[in-house]
C-alpha cells in the first residue's frame, strides 16, 4: 500500500453498506468484509478473480504470491512452498512440519 493512502478510521457502521452498527475499532460486522470483497469483485471484475489478477498485472507469468512475500508482509514456510500471512505460516508449520 502506498504511504500516500489516507488513514482509515472505523465509523461505527459496517463498511459493506448494510448499515449495521459495529464495535469500537471495527470496519465490518462479522463476515461482512468477505461480503464487501465479493460485491466489489462483482462490480469491478465480473466476479472473476482471474480478471482482478490480470487487471493488476498478475497471472501465470507473474506471481501474486511472490509479490505478497516481497511487498505485502507475507512469509514463506521455511520447509515447503507455502506462503501466507505470518500467523498462517506459523499455523501451517505447526500442523504440517512439527515432530
Amino acid at each position: 500500500m502506498s504511504t500516500n493512502e489516507p488513514r482509515l478510521i472505523p465509523t461505527g457502521t459496517c463498511w459493506c453498506g448494510c448499515n449495521s452498527s459495529v464495535g469500537l475499532g471495527s470496519f465490518f460486522a462479522r463476515g461482512h468484509d468477505k461480503t464487501a470483497e465479493a460485491a466489489l469483485l462483482a462490480v469491478l471484475y465480473d466476479s472473476s478473480v482471474a480478471r482482478l489478477l490480470h487487471h493488476h498485472g498478475y497471472g501465470p507469468d507473474k506471481s501474486v504470491l511472490d509479490a505478497a512475500v516481497s511487498e505485502g508482509g507475507w512469509e514463506e514456510c521455511p520447509r515447503c512452498e507455502y506462503a501466507g500471512a505470518p500467523a498462517s505460516v506459523r499455523n501451517h508449520t505447526r500442523k504440517y512440519h512439527s515432530g
